[in-house]
């Protein structure tokens, strides 16, 4: 039996939570009602310059839920489908948007997080428990890209992006190895770091300046890096660098968003005019407010706020899908989350 969209949304939220699903849905399913009216009240227009960037006619829709923490969603157009990982339950699951089916893809992930797709299409994977990265081939099996920096183990790759040069970035914090929840535990044999896997394979080390480095993106020209700084006190820190003209060399370290009103910043992408579309949720911190916090905040390129799209949940990770790149889907703590927006994914 597959579990479908409609089996959830047909249910009110107190018929949900008695109801008995199927297994892949059975971790915590999360009630959800859509908006009745136009436009969706969810989607806030901070300043006028989002206005565009919103259909009026669109609202928040929940295509799946039932996961315990869910991170790292990517897109598939090629088969019309979005892989994202349900870290704490060692799996990744899929929706398929042809079908509004949502199932287990991969039932043994390495408690996967983030992932990306190379230049040839292929699966980028960020796992916790192997402390690696890899990439599945098309035949399935699999390559590992970096496991080891200079002889030590990296810590639990999180993030990735692939630049159009064929390089690949990640963010190595110790979230994975600090717990049993999405990992093992373990000691680090490395601080915090960010790497860089070069065309032909090489590892080089990016920066190790940034405490708990979580979402990494790349400007739509490729011109800038931003990388989010997790565990940066007393705020979170989305960090803005030039790209040389070499591709790699990195400049001009500037704090482009500053997430002071306590926000969790996470993971974020960037779309077709530079604007960051970030994950966001409540930091824990005494005072901060999930149900005004949790879900979607967008910043230009300057880094100013120009709208917020509200969820029910925090919102750990996102990606634009759909045929024209302009369905954001929001994987958000035990429900993936779906939004037409005026606006395409830069990558």
């Amino acid at each position: 039996m597959v579990y479908t969209r409609r089996n959830v949304i047909a249910m009110s939220g107190a018929a949900l939570a008695g109801a008995v699903l199927p297994k892949v849905a059975a971790a915590q399913s999360i009630g959800f009602t859509p908006s009745p009216i136009y436009p969706d009240p969810a989607i806030q227009v901070l300043d006028p310059s989002f206005a565009k960037y919103r259909v009026a006619s669109s609202s928040l829709e929940q295509v799946a839920t039932g996961a315990r923490w869910l991170e790292g969603p990517v897109w598939f157009g090629d088969g019309r489908y979005l892989l994202v990982s349900d870290v704490p339950n060692n799996r990744v699951m899929k929706y398929d948007e042809t079908n509004e089916t949502w199932s287990v893809f991969n039932p043994n992930s390495n408690y996967s997080n983030g992932h990306a797709r190379d230049m040839q299409g292929r699966l980028l994977s960020c796992e916790h428990l192997t402390r690696r990265v890899t990439r599945t081939e098309y035949d399935g099996s699999i390559t590992v890209l970096a496991d080891n920096y200079k002889g030590k183990k990296l810590n639990s790759p999180n993030d990735i992006v692939c630049k159009s040069d064929g390089s690949i970035w990640f963010t190595d914090p110790t979230f994975g190895i600090a717990g049993e929840w999405e990992g093992d535990k373990a000691e680090p044999e490395l601080p915090h770091s960010v790497y860089r896997i070069s065309p032909d394979g090489k590892l080089s080390l990016v920066t190790d300046e940034l405490k708990g480095p979580n979402g990494i993106a790349f400007s739509e020209d490729e011109k800038k890096l931003y990388i989010v700084e997790g565990r940066a006190q007393p705020y979170r820190i989305v960090w803005s660098y030039d790209v040389a003209k070499d591709g790699f060399s990195l400049s001009n370290k500037k704090a482009l968003i500053t997430a002071d009103d306590n926000g969790g910043l996470d993971g974020f992408k960037v779309d077709v005019d530079g604007n960051l579309w970030c994950g966001w949720g409540s930091s824990g911190a005494a005072g901060a407010k999930p149900e005004d916090l949790n879900g979607v905040k967008i910043f230009n390129k300057a880094g100013k706020p120009i709208g917020f799209i509200k969820l029910p949940e925090r919102c750990p990770n996102l990606v634009f899908g759909g045929p024209k790149k302009n369905r954001l889907y929001m994987a958000s703590s035990h429900s993936v989350y779906a939004l037409y927006v005026e606006t395409r994914g830069a990558v």
